[in-house]
């Protein structure tokens, strides 16, 4: 019997001051978008902003729904308008935020299972990483070179 280990390394900031600039003016945009999401359900708000080689930034909130799998994460509503606008840009940087009408969100939020599964579709689509700093309503954040340093072992289109 053999053994995998698989680790990942993020990059560790401990507020939004510390941030280089255009992460920064793309983090104050998502917690902007965050004020648009509809959570009625959930009561917990989530922004994305993305930027794309084109220079354009896309933003997604997410959009809840009595039958909750018809709900939206932010993620995915920012990465598939991008792809139904901007077909043949790259997403380069996508920025989260996190807040809950009921507690203050202090941890940075990563992406769920969904969208982890969405944005590595986009990253193998385009053949480039794409980084990804995510944040809670204060604290640090947390920055991933890659979606495979939250989704290691990707489920690819080369299975099918």
């Amino acid at each position: 019997m053999d053994s995998i280990k698989i680790a990942s390394t993020f990059t560790v900031y401990n507020s939004e001051n510390e941030l280089p600039n255009d992460v920064k003016a793309l983090m104050q945009q998502a917690v902007a978008v965050r004020q648009k999401s509809y959570a009625p359900y959930s009561k917990f708000h989530v922004g994305a902003a993305l930027l794309l080689d084109n220079k354009e930034v896309v933003l997604g909130s997410n959009q809840e729904n009595a039958a909750y799998p018809s709900g939206l994460c932010a993620e995915r509503v920012a990465v598939f308008y991008a792809g139904a606008k901007y077909p043949d840009a790259k997403i380069l940087k996508i920025a989260i935020s996190a807040a809950s009408e009921e507690t203050v969100v202090k941890e940075p939020i990563p992406p769920c299972g969904a969208c982890r599964q969405s944005v590595a579709e986009y990253e193998m689509k385009q053949n480039s990483p794409i980084e990804i700093y995510f944040m809670g309503e204060t604290g640090k954040i947390y920055k991933s070179d890659s979606l495979k340093n939250l989704l290691p072992m990707v489920f690819e289109s080369k299975y099918l």
